[in-house]
């Protein structure tokens, strides 16, 4: 059987984001996304999601180099609970600082001690390929609908698998190297291509909560196994 998350980044950075990541969800195939406890509509994003429960929301945390990273963890945790009046439902990082050695050991710990899957950890593998930019250049033909079909056909794995993206609309209250793409990431996840080959592949969308179900500990130990 093959799974797929699809988790949305930076929800609360922007209005426009926001807009952004409910459009993907309600519209596209968009399942998940990950909240900026410390952004600039944070509010806005919280009370979007607790009006579509089907939307899954984790913890985004924006780490920053000279902070402690067990106590910002914790303040952005408890913040989180503050704005969404529950839990998150798992846990990642914006630019993804948590896989950094410095970090990544902090990040489990946290991780482990509330129960939350993080990304980039076993048994949920992690497709970070759609993304319209890199060496200081945009390459929006590699987030055309097109292009995200002819992935999703070719790279999920059996199991589990989360797919991160940055849908949003352009607004003045989220200055960001990665703009016009966004809008474009909107465009195809919300595109009827990528849904065609999710049937035809027979790949079953899925939130982080629903996930979770799936996904049992090890006797004894901190891992993790498919319980299918």
């Amino acid at each position: 059987m093959k799974y797929l998350i699809v988790n949305g980044d930076d929800f609360g950075a922007s209005r426009g984001i926001n807009r952004g990541v409910i459009e993907a969800h309600q519209r596209g195939i968009l399942t998940s996304a990950s909240l900026l406890v410390d952004g600039a509509a944070s509010e806005e994003a919280a009370a979007l999601a607790r009006r579509t429960p089907t939307l899954s929301v984790g913890l985004h945390v924006d780490l920053r180099d000279g902070r402690d990273c067990r106590a910002e963890l914790q303040r952005q945790f408890e913040r989180f609970g503050q704005l969404m009046h529950d839990a998150p439902t798992h846990l990642d990082s914006h630019h993804d600082v948590h896989r950094d050695g410095r970090w990544l050991p902090c990040f489990r710990e946290f991780a482990k001690m509330y129960g939350l899957r993080l990304r980039a950890d076993p048994p949920i593998h992690t497709f970070s390929r759609f993304y319209g930019q890199w060496n200081g250049e945009s390459h929006p033909e590699h987030i055309s609908a097109a292009n995200l079909a002819r992935m999703l056909a070719s790279a999920i794995e059996d199991g589990v698998t989360e797919l991160s993206c940055h849908p949003g609309y352009i607004d003045a209250e989220f200055s960001s190297s990665y703009a016009v793409e966004r809008e474009i990431e909107l465009r195809s996840l919300c595109d009827p291509m990528p849904r065609h080959v999710l049937s035809e592949k027979s790949i079953q969308l899925l939130n982080h909560r629903e996930a979770a179900h799936l996904i049992e500990p090890y006797p004894g130990d901190g891992a993790s196994c498919l319980s299918w």
